[in-house]
């Protein structure tokens, strides 16, 4: 990192310039530059470069040719999302009720409308839709302009994700397996003890127990994953946003309560049992982060697509990133002599 660049991050923060994107509550802090210097004079560690949903900026989301492209860019960690179907099999696909934006039905039209829920559908059915395409009508499909459609593509198993890894000798890449449910909605999923039963399950079964992390906004499939399996590394996902607040009370965090931990998240993650804490970039400032390594947490800020942003987090010295565009990552790690991770074409 050099010191010019170290000026003008500065420079900025006294002037109040900010990223041509700015996502809603993002923080900014002038005390930035101090904590730049101190992670640039450190041994640099091993970044956590992660494609989110694959890195669906560049490819169908939790597709296997979105897990092919990111293997091909290099990547530390594919990240993903897992549903369960009706007859219990678990599925990498990120909408609890089919989405019309992402989805072709079995007439190769796009639905009309949200639904049906995934829970209440047999695998073999749920893998007869098309995801390889978004709906260039929708809304959802102006946000993601470079990803490339690849028609034909279904709803994954993590079967075939290992397949994958396997036959990319990408046996050093790890998974984190995000578990999507909601305590206001029960129907839509199994219960968190069945949830992580299954999860639990299927990775023993395919070997990748050791290289995987199981992450949650919901935090009772975290606390059932961690008495079923401790050797299990889990990540407390918080988001404190107008769209989503999953903090607010005790129904998404496994009856824990902030105001009970001395409003401070690092301290609840702590207590629901976390080794990572996984937060909205926005939510993230110096202080908690201070406090989180305080508390031997790992710190793994999601959604980050703006170069100047990825910038600005590694600077203050988190541990990896999740990201839409794994592609800009590894080139803003590169800018910054970061190691990066091997591709596996």
């Amino acid at each position: 990192m050099s010191l010019g660049w170290l000026a003008s991050l500065y420079q900025k923060a006294r002037t109040g310039l900010r990223p041509r994107h700015r996502a809603p509550r993002t923080r900014r802090w002038p005390g930035v530059l101090a904590l730049a210097v101190v992670t640039a004079t450190t041994a640099a560690a091993a970044f956590d470069l992660e494609a989110h949903r694959g890195g669906r900026g560049l490819a169908p989301e939790n597709s296997l040719a979105a897990f092919g492209r990111a293997l091909a860019i290099g990547v530390t960690t594919l990240e993903l999302d897992l549903v369960v179907s009706r007859d219990e099999v678990l599925l990498i696909g990120h909408d609890l009720e089919l989405d019309p934006a992402k989805v072709r039905g079995l007439d190769g039209r796009w639905l009309t409308a949200p639904g049906p829920a995934v829970h209440a559908l047999d695998a073999a059915l749920l893998r007869r839709f098309d995801i390889g395409r978004l709906d260039p009508k929708s809304r959802y499909a102006g946000q993601w302009p470079e990803q490339l459609p690849v028609d034909g593509e279904r709803m994954p198993t993590l079967g075939e994700l290992a397949a994958l890894l396997e036959a990319r000798g990408a046996r050093g890449v790890r998974l984190n397996l995000e578990t999507k449910l909601r305590p206001d909605r029960p129907e839509l999923a199994p219960p968190p003890e069945r949830f992580a039963e299954l999860l639990v399950g299927e990775l023993r079964r395919l070997g990748l127990l050791e290289r995987s992390t199981v992450q949650s906004f919901d935090w009772r499939t975290l606390r059932a994953v961690q008495r079923l399996a401790p050797e299990l590394s889990t990540a407390c996902l918080t988001a404190r946003q107008r769209w989503l607040d999953n903090l607010a009370d005790g129904s998404w965090t496994a009856g824990l309560r902030l105001a009970e931990h001395g409003n401070s998240v690092s301290r609840l993650v702590v207590a629901a049992g976390c080794r990572v804490w996984s937060p909205f970039h926005g939510d993230l400032d110096p202080a908690e982060l201070r406090r989180a390594r305080e508390h031997g947490l790992l710190v793994l800020p999601w959604t980050v697509n703006e170069p100047e942003r990825m910038r600005e987090l590694v600077a203050l010295g988190v541990d990896g990133l999740i990201t839409d565009y794994p592609d800009r990552l590894r080139a803003v790690l590169a800018e910054l002599g970061r190691e990066l991770p091997a591709a596996s074409p």
